[in-house]
């Protein structure tokens, strides 16, 4: 099967309205810029993001906020784009607040085929709000479901054809959980070579992840987000 696409249009062929999806990154660190600004071109709405974050103001998932593509999003931190915020106030986007370890628990199980898991984060707090409870050895636990989506949107740094992914650093976040989560993992990387030139040992994410591979175009750099060359 051939899992590399040259354009993005087709590799985000699959994505349709009322999808929901999981975007990796932290910030814009880590986060799949190409796949993101190829979201904001296609005619689509009513997505569910899951996310750290919501970007921030006109860059990375803001766009598409600001375009009201987003129906609800599923994250820890979104403060650091006052617009979400904004939408909320207004009526525009629904949100729902998860401690990160539990946002990342909850994706990870959504991977393992697990229904959910009993935590104690939460517990007594608004979070845990119609949430069941359990006393497990004489502690209060609330019940959270697993994650999972209809397609992942992740970032990583180099891939072989196969679909064998290896990350840069912090940029890995929450990219490998998310690949194991999805019916559909689209991949951006910034670079694509042959079986066997990639070390067994750097491999986070298996191939048998990941469905589709597209060359990154646009990347995070100090100056800000640019388009590759």
């Amino acid at each position: 099967m051939e899992k590399i696409h040259r354009d993005i249009e087709s590799a985000l062929s699959c994505v349709k309205n009322g999808h929901t999806l999981m975007v990796g990154g932290f910030g814009l660190v880590g986060a799949p810029l190409t796949l993101i600004d190829g979201l904001t071109k296609k005619d689509i709405e009513g997505l569910t993001i899951i996310s750290n974050n919501l970007g921030e103001k006109g860059k990375g998932l803001g766009t598409l906020l600001s375009q009201k593509k987003i129906k609800k999003a599923i994250g820890s931190y979104f403060t650091s784009n006052r617009e979400v915020g904004d939408s909320y106030q207004r009526g525009e986007i629904e949100l729902e607040l998860l401690p990160q370890g539990t946002l990342s628990e909850s994706m990870r199980a959504g991977g393992a085929g697990i229904g959910g898991y009993y935590t104690k984060t939460g517990v007594g707090t608004e979070l845990a709000k119609n949430k069941e409870e359990k006393e497990i050895n004489g502690i209060k636990y609330i019940f959270e479901p697993a994650i999972r989506a209809d397609v992942a949107l992740i970032r990583a740094w180099k891939a072989d054809t196969l679909g064998n992914l290896v990350y840069y650093k912090t940029a890995r976040n929450f990219n490998p959980l998310m690949a194991t989560a999805a019916d559909v993992v689209i991949a951006e990387v910034d670079e694509i070579v042959e079986p066997g030139q990639l070390s067994p040992e750097e491999i986070v994410t298996p191939h048998l992840f990941v469905d589709i591979l597209i060359k990154a175009r646009k990347t995070l750099t100090k100056e800000g987000v640019v388009d590759v060359k």
